[in-house]
């Protein structure tokens, strides 16, 4: 018997099959959930439709997660599918790419508000969005986050500022619907080839780093990531909310 059975899960961000969103997916399926997942275009959405269906997700749904009438129209349609959800996973960040190299000074603006609102903002809508179908079923959210959230990394920038807004906001939540047992969480993964690690100017530098610096002398992948996704969103893990949880071979605890 799979460790999530019978849960219902929701997951933002699958682009392609290399995304951490795809392997928590595939996690989830062999142990057990029925899957919902979304896309933000029509560009992803041809990449993801033939994963969907290999995992036999219930639904494939349009949500642009800057649109709170996006995220009301989705979730309404999960109520619809489902009348009720166990688990949320929100694996969405999007900086543009100049803001993404060259100095912090040059931050814009627009690009600030940008990277704020897609990838910390974006936490808060669709926890709001998710709660009323989540109340009293022990459910969960589960959000990903980098260290450059808390330590200075080359050419992170305003990403950095960004994730630690949503490691606060992951305190905040967990507070604000704790009562209603719902329980929030982040992992912070090391670095690993995506689509979104690619738009970090030198980041084939900062994993060499970590490879040779790191307790295990290696770099993670993304089915250990989705190994923690799974325990932190079963029953195994119920007593554990507001935490940010590393998953990066032991980088984090290392200081020269």
């Amino acid at each position: 018997m799979g460790l999530l059975k019978g849960k219902k899960a929701v997951i933002f961000g699958v682009a392609n099959d290399k995304s951490i969103a795809w392997a928590i997916a595939e996690a989830f399926r062999r142990e057990g959930a029925e899957l919902i997942l979304t896309y933000a275009n029509e560009t992803v959405a041809k990449r993801v439709m033939p994963l969907a269906e290999s995992v036999g997700a219930k639904l494939v749904l349009p949500c642009d997660v800057r649109s709170d009438e996006d995220i009301k129209t989705a979730f309404d349609q999960v109520g619809s599918a489902w009348g009720g959800l166990d688990i949320l996973v929100h694996s969405v960040a999007f900086a543009n790419k100049e803001e993404l190299k060259g100095s912090f000074l040059n931050t814009t603006r627009e690009g600030f508000a940008t990277a704020l609102d897609i990838s910390a903002y974006s936490l808060i809508g669709l926890t709001r969005g998710a709660a009323p179908l989540m109340k009293g079923r022990e459910a969960s959210v589960l959000t990903m986050s980098y260290y450059g959230g808390q330590k200075v990394f080359p050419n992170y920038n305003v990403m950095g500022v960004a994730k630690a807004a949503l490691e606060m906001s992951v305190r905040y939540l967990a507070e604000a619907v704790g009562p209603e047992g719902i329980r929030v969480n982040a992992i912070s993964a090391g670095p690993i080839k995506t689509l979104a690690a690619a738009g970090v100017g030198g980041f084939n530098q900062i994993a060499g780093h970590v490879e040779e610096k790191a307790p295990l002398r290696r770099n993670i992948t993304q089915e250990e990531v989705a190994g923690s996704a799974v325990y932190l969103c079963s029953s195994l893990a119920r007593g554990v909310t507001g935490e940010i949880h590393f998953v990066d071979s032991g980088y984090n605890v290392i200081g020269l």
